[in-house]
């Protein structure tokens, strides 16, 4: 399976982008900002490309991965019933990363929002947005 790999300055990302037939072909596109930093904007830029519109996991790169995308409705259920913002912004700002476990598909966009802007406050913004977002797509 092939992922996009492009550099922001000497931060390296990789980032699904076109996934096309059975070939698994990945066409290469920059990180962008987005027109706002609503949570459904920030998501169809930067999640829905792998988790789908919907946030069932089946976006247009899901085959590119090494590991099928979270179903991203089912995070509360899975978890008691309650949605774990702490779990969500974790994943998210890669805090989950650790080495000894190896890499993840997912970029790690607390990385990539801050190459976007110098200033941390704009990062925390996207990333609660995308949490409260996500929060919005759970399964009743």
């Amino acid at each position: 399976m092939k992922r996009l790999a492009f550099t922001l300055g000497l931060l390296t990302v990789c980032v699904p982008a076109l996934v096309v037939a059975q070939n698994t072909v990945i066409k290469q596109v920059p990180v962008r900002t987005t027109l706002t930093m609503e949570g459904p904007d920030l998501y169809a830029e930067y999640c829905a490309v792998c988790h789908g519109k919907d946030g069932k996991g089946g976006g247009p790169a899901a085959a590119a991965l090494k590991k099928e995308p979270a179903d991203l409705t089912q995070l509360a259920r899975k978890n008691g019933g309650k949605f774990n913002e702490l779990s969500v912004l974790t994943a998210i700002s890669g805090a989950d990363v650790v080495a000894a476990h190896g890499s993840r598909d997912m970029p790690i966009w607390g990385t990539v929002f801050a190459s976007l802007s110098t200033n941390d406050g704009v990062r925390r913004i996207r990333i609660n947005a995308l949490i409260k977002h996500v929060e919005t797509m759970q399964a009743k």
